[in-house]
């Protein structure tokens, strides 16, 4: 099941197996003890490294839905109309995408073909698709075509994900290909905006995108401890924390 989804509460595998919490508790003990699982508050995910790169599209779309709809919303609040903005590959980028559907007069450049269809109907914004070879497992738009295509914009907002937060604000990711796609729109946006929830901080990834220090919005479920916190007010990045 977490393989599937991501992410397990354990309420729904009480309900899920007809069971009492105590069996469930023990059981995700023991999956964590063998390095499968990690603990999360209430529940458990897959342990940093256990296929979290190799997640389907689809369970990487329902892990934190109900956050990234949040998520989305408030990012959407940042951006005002009349704007230029990029929209990277995520799915939480995903949900900014659906929250913007009552703005007026938007430019959107997007390396995200799921983006792009999903904005297509919008009467008021343009889309432009990244030029690129389009990846099958999520519909991103990658390759050096897709940078030299990024470099030729400069917008006002880049929303933005991030596989991973480390705890020294390192952004990470893990696809070398999709990172120098990621750092080409980093360069050509005046404001970003990181959009995250606070599962990436309890994930590792090998490839560096960046520093929290280049974000200018930082909006996510949560801040998950006082140390990053200290981080973001001292790059008086704005933080939006939507749970």
């Amino acid at each position: 099941m977490v393989k599937q989804t991501g992410l397990v509460s354990v309420e729904e595998l009480v309900d899920r197996f007809d069971v009492t919490h105590q069996t469930i508790r023990k059981d995700l003990n023991i999956l964590c003890n063998q390095r499968m699982l990690t603990r999360t508050h209430g529940g458990a995910r897959l342990a940093s490294g256990i296929g979290i790169e190799n997640m389907s599209y689809e369970a990487r779309r329902v892990l934190a839905a109900d956050a990234k709809l949040a998520i989305g919303k408030a990012v959407a609040n940042i951006i005002g109309n009349n704007s230029s903005l990029f929209v990277s590959i995520g799915t939480t980028t995903e949900a900014v995408a659906q929250a913007l559907s009552s703005h007026q007069d938007l430019l959107v450049v997007t390396n995200n073909i799921n983006v792009a269809s999903m904005m297509r109907p919008y009467s008021q914004t343009k889309v432009i698709v990244a030029s690129g070879v389009v990846r099958a497992t999520d519909g991103g738009v990658i390759g050096e075509a897709t940078v030299e295509f990024i470099n030729q914009f400069k917008v006002d907002y880049a929303v933005m994900g991030a596989s991973a937060i480390d705890a020294d604000g390192a952004l990470l990711d893990f696809d070398f290909n999709e990172v120098k796609v990621a750092q080409a729109i980093l360069s050509n946006a005046r404001h970003v905006i990181l959009a995250a929830d606070s599962s990436k901080h309890e994930r590792t990834a090998p490839v560096r995108i960046g520093h929290i220090s280049q974000i200018h919005s930082f909006v996510s479920d949560r801040v998950p401890n006082a140390a990053f916190r200290k981080l973001l007010q001292a790059q008086e990045i704005r933080t939006i924390e939507t749970g």
